[in-house]
């Protein structure tokens, strides 16, 4: 027989302020989901850093390869024409950025999130468009770049860095001199391919033989270690889906020969006995992780945002970090109070079993869903063109040169968030939802809610077919520990993978 929670509430109460929060958490985080709907996405920035990489990879020398060798090796890396296809990607980008300024060129109110990301992306445009000019000036179209520069000094005010740098690339390419800080300049504001033609140019035009010479060779240098680079970041990920296509294979083969003995068929229709109601879910999913985690503990922990401000990046994490800490303890404590009247818990709750394959598991699905995953991001690149936004951390964590920033940020995403969401999405709400539906339909509807909890439009696909990867994991394995392992890894690869572009191109 059912039982209910927190008796010193009336029953009548207790539902009056359920509806209270949901119709509140509902307007909040509806309108934090069309808000992002113009937001910038970081994929498109992601293949600039990428598309940097090829660039700097091109003053690769050969080292003791033969002519042959070398000429192949260059084609399938940096392909026939880099600095074209380099300008492809840059107006692309470009592009999504001119868009995503005019739909929200009004007067109309927009919500601090937008108006940073407007800001970043009025940001971006100026930049986009200095190392635009510096392409086409490199491909003997000058004309063409100092018309980009131009537009950064009319959309810049006079003396500001962006404005000061339009400037001096703009005397350089005209045979003009230039200010003798221009080196300088070019250091703040531009980074690798592009700072180092900046830089060629200058040390040519002012006839600095010495830091020319040392320039080139630092290229030459540097130049191998990106094409290793490269291939970590491009063929790493390319094998891993390769290896996760053929399990994928063989799980349909088996399915088909062993039907119900096979391994995607374990535990495919045992659902949990739930003793607690829907009532005791929502107050779970809407007491406890949306209305404490997203409304109360961002208002809580607002006033310490400037003082964790003033420790630069560092204190960007620890803030994230803190942030995520404390709205996981709210949630957790939400949910502790709200089925403690029903323990002992039926067999198979929040079970840690470390006798099930968690291992193979995890493994085994990180794999699986890469090729799923790389399939679902090509479909949304295209559905979104680089709008409906992206988890801000992304971003954060690109341009982050600390290692103390990034051991708090890994720690964030790699610990802290694997352990709570599987705890909450998979090891509380996909469960108790097989009382009212299938396991099947409580996978979809779990992953979905897991998605448009991450509150950007653009990632809803992506992260409810993760999430349908993890409530298979986890339905089929009966233990979180594997979930957590798999969660852990792709949040984990992906911090590697954003550190190692930052890295290289900064």
């Amino acid at each position: 027989m059912d039982t209910e929670i927190t008796p010193q509430f009336p029953p009548t109460l207790r539902r009056i302020l359920l509806i209270l929060m949901t119709l509140v958490v509902s307007v909040v985080m509806g309108s934090a989901l069309v808000a992002s709907w113009n937001e910038p996405q970081v994929a498109s920035r992601l293949e600039l850093y990428q598309t940097d990489l090829l660039l700097q990879a091109t003053a690769w020398d050969g080292g003791n390869l033969s002519a042959e060798q070398e000429a192949l090796l260059r084609q399938n890396l940096l392909g026939n024409e880099p600095l074209k296809d380099a300008q492809k990607a840059y107006e692309s980008v470009r592009k999504t950025a001119i868009a995503t300024l005019e739909n929200n060129d009004s007067a109309a109110p927009v919500s601090p999130r937008l108006q940073s990301a407007l800001a970043q992306q009025a940001e971006l445009l100026d930049l986009l468009d200095l190392r635009l000019g510096i392409l086409r000036a490199e491909q003997e179209d000058v004309e063409a770049a100092l018309g980009a520069w131009l537009a950064v000094q009319e959309r810049r005010s006079a003396g500001s860095l962006l404005w000061q740098t339009a400037e001096a690339l703009s005397l350089l390419w005209q045979g003009e001199p230039v200010a003798p800080n221009s080196a300088q300049l070019f250091n703040e504001t531009l980074n690798g391919w592009f700072q180092n033609r900046a830089l060629e140019k200058f040390y040519d035009s002012t006839q600095a033989a010495e830091p020319l010479a040392q320039l080139q060779q630092m290229e030459i240098d540097n130049a191998e270690r990106t094409l290793l680079m490269l291939a970590a970041v491009g063929g790493l990920p390319a094998l891993g889906a390769l290896l996760g296509a053929i399990i994928l294979v063989l799980v349909g083969i088996q399915r088909l020969v062993k039907g119900s003995d096979s391994l995607l068929s374990q535990n495919r229709q045992r659902r949990w006995e739930t003793p607690w109601t829907a009532e005791t879910i929502a107050l779970v999913l809407v007491g406890g992780f949306f209305f404490m985690g997203q409304l109360v503990v961002p208002v809580l922990i607002s006033p310490f945002r400037g003082i964790f401000g003033g420790f630069g990046m560092r204190g960007q994490a620890l803030y994230a970090l803190t942030y995520y800490l404390m709205m996981s303890a709210g949630a957790i404590a939400v949910l502790f109070f709200a089925i403690r009247s029903y323990r002992p818990l039926p067999d198979g709750w929040f079970r840690f079993n470390f006798k099930n394959n968690w291992l193979g598991w995890g493994v085994g699905g990180y794999l699986a869903a890469l090729p799923l995953m790389l399939t679902v991001s090509v479909v949304n690149q295209r559905l979104w063109q680089g709008q409906g936004g992206s988890n801000p951390l992304l971003q954060t964590v690109l341009e982050a040169n600390d290692p103390v920033a990034l051991g708090i940020f890994f720690t964030t995403a790699a610990i802290a968030a694997p352990l709570f969401e599987e705890l909450l999405f998979r090891g509380f709400l996909l469960p108790s939802l097989t009382r009212y539906m299938p396991v099947s339909g409580a996978i979809v509807v779990s992953s979905f809610i897991f998605a448009a909890a991450h509150l950007s439009l653009s990632e809803v696909l992506p992260l409810m077919t993760l999430g349908i990867i993890l409530g298979i994991v986890y339905t089929r394995s009966r233990t979180l520990l594997a979930p957590m392992l798999l969660h852990s890894a792709w949040n984990s690869i992906t911090m590697l993978g954003l550190f190692l572009l930052g890295s290289s191109v900064n």
